[in-house]
């Protein structure tokens, strides 16, 4: 059964279907709630509708970690790292960037 919370933030999109923010609370929501098959589902139709969206990228990246798919997040922290670096994203980069190097470097994944 879905929290208070995740019910209202689907109410909000409904009124709003394209609101990233509004998906990406929902993708968190899930997150928290333990239920990584619908926080991975949720993070991954943000980067479907919206893969400017810079913030999905580390948290996407973290899940991937926590669901051991070390390739997959290290992949999607480079890919956030190439959208925060066009949007001019210093924070966001940094973070990707770290998170990142916490894997390994490319030759560990390529």
């Amino acid at each position: 059964m879905a929290s208070d919370r995740l019910q209202q933030l689907f109410s909000f999109l409904e009124n709003n279907p394209g609101d990233s923010f509004i998906q990406f609370a929902i993708a968190k929501e899930y997150e928290s709630s333990g239920d990584l098959d619908n926080a991975l589902k949720y993070f991954l139709q943000l980067v479907e509708t919206d893969k400017m969206y810079v913030g999905t990228y580390y948290h996407l990246g973290k899940l991937y970690e926590k669901i051991q798919e070390f390739e997959k997040a290290f992949s999607t922290y480079k890919t956030g790292m190439e959208i925060a670096r066009s949007q001019g994203e210093t924070h966001a980069f940094n973070e990707l960037a770290a998170a990142k190097l916490e894997l390994g470097d490319d030759e560990d994944f390529e």
